[in-house]
């Protein structure tokens, strides 16, 4: 691989690791915000969803632009977005411009983050896209556990006496190195297909995202009342609009080309990262919340826990990314199945009634539980998008960032039922202890199907499959 492309690839690389680590640098970081900006209960909650809604509405759009205008001129503009306003978080005085600020900042990651997936499928080939694609699962995998472990580190190390507002402020410096030098090593790809974008589908995808991902959210919150129901109801509806008008739209560049969904591999992949996202967003919040209630680590030792684990990802991803594509869908599947041995492991540990299991006592299931996932990210999103012609690369990826985002979603909603029915926020010990032994089964089952699915993905390595 030549210089350049390294530098390209670091540059797209450090761009999703912004974006990943900001999703949750800012969840250790909220009583000091807390304190410092006065914000209640439904502010803090706003600091995420603030965020996350914006990525999830705006990333299809933001590929399928990238596709039409130009993948690396959508990706400056989203790190131009994303870079004012880490500014603005960093120097909002209140919690309505620190939200402000934060939605903001979700408008330029789902600008931004497409183009990654798509600039790597168009850009790099054979053993060199694999090494990629292994590359972005290592950043995906240790991003999101780290960003907890920042965010505490940042706002205790007080620098300035700035507090909480460093794990903004450094997204600056990041962001500017990330303009510079992709403006100068990235190379541009652009598939123009028709004079303008398909602002009908835009404006569908929005409304349906935001119709089923909003009661998603919020519903826990306030014990699912019937309005949660309803917009569920109206956003499958909604989709159905905008899938009747994407079959009107297939020859003149429409939103979501349906040609993806021919086969099986995209859409198998892509219902597979679903899963993921899935049980990502119902484990690691109630991890955290069984470490410091169920064990009674402090978060200090609760984010050595995130530490370990992260240490196992990225050795599964390091893994991942030296096979180069050898092994097809045998490695991920592996991963899968690694991972559900370790949480079956860790669960037998919790139902021996290990009240006072220590970090030490939890090492092996925590690294091998991290060390499978780390063995699915990468592999998974190469082989989803493989056979996806370049000229919908964006459409393809950002529909298959849009699936994690969902999921992310659909697992905050189900710790309501798995994991909150049984505590009702109580911080009785053994309670969160046996709420999160049963997560753990949750989790065991959706990596199972996780691990079905990706049956749709090629059993041979590509240079072999006709």
């Amino acid at each position: 691989m030549a210089l350049a492309a390294r530098i390209a690839l670091l540059v797209l690389l450090t761009a999703e690791l912004m974006d990943i680590l900001d999703q949750s640098v800012v969840l250790t970081a909220l009583p000091a915000i807390q304190e410092s900006t006065g914000a209640g209960p439904a502010a803090l909650q706003w600091l995420t969803t603030g965020y996350s809604l914006p990525v999830a509405i705006g990333l299809i759009t933001g590929g399928r632009l990238g596709d039409l205008y130009g993948r690396r001129r959508l990706l400056l503009i989203g790190t131009v977005v994303f870079t004012t306003a880490s500014l603005l978080c960093g120097l909002a005085a209140g919690p309505g411009v620190l939200i402000g600020a934060r939605a903001f900042q979700g408008v330029g990651v789902a600008l931004m983050i497409p183009q990654v997936l798509a600039t790597l499928h168009v850009t790099f080939e054979g053993q060199n896209r694999s090494k990629a694609f292994g590359l972005y699962g290592a950043v995906l995998s240790v991003a999101n556990v780290l960003g907890p472990v920042m965010g505490g580190l940042l706002t205790e190390a007080d620098l300035f006496g700035l507090s909480w507002r460093p794990i903004f402020l450094v997204n600056v410096l990041v962001g500017l190195a990330v303009i510079l030098l992709g403006r100068k090593f990235i190379p541009e790809s652009t598939e123009k297909m028709a004079d303008r974008p398909d602002l009908t589908g835009m404006a569908l995808s929005a409304l349906a995202i935001v119709l089923i991902i909003f009661p998603l959210t919020e519903g826990h919150l306030h014990h699912w009342p019937m309005w949660c129901f309803g917009l569920l109801a109206a956003g499958l509806l909604t989709l159905g609009v905008f899938l009747r008008h994407q079959q009107r739209k297939q020859n003149n560049a429409p939103l979501v080309p349906l040609s993806l969904f021919q086969g099986r591999q995209f859409p198998g992949g892509m219902a597979a990262q679903l899963m993921h996202g899935l049980l990502c967003g119902l484990f690691f919040m109630t991890w955290a919340l069984y470490l410091q209630r169920g064990l009674g680590m402090s978060p200090f030792h609760a984010a050595l826990a995130f530490v370990l684990l992260s240490l196992g990802e990225l050795a599964g991803a390091t893994i991942a990314a030296k096979s180069a594509g050898r092994f097809a869908r045998r490695l991920p599947q592996t991963g899968a199945l690694i991972t559900i041995a370790a949480m079956a492991g860790y669960g037998l540990q919790i139902a021996a009634g290990r009240a006072d299991l220590t970090l030490l006592g939890m090492t092996a299931p925590v690294v091998l539980i991290g060390f499978g996932l780390g063995m699915v990210s990468g592999p998974l999103a190469d082989m989803s998008l493989a056979k996806v012609p370049h000229d919908n690369a964006g459409a393809a990826s950002g529909l298959f960032n849009t699936a994690m985002h969902l999921g992310i979603a659909l697992g905050t909603a189900l710790t309501a039922l798995v994991f909150f029915a049984t505590t009702d926020g109580s911080p009785d010990a053994a309670l969160n202890r046996g709420a999160f032994l049963t997560v753990l089964w949750w989790v065991a089952s959706l990596l199972a199907l996780m691990w079905a699915l990706m049956f749709c993905l090629p059993k041979r390595p590509s240079s072999q499959t006709g």
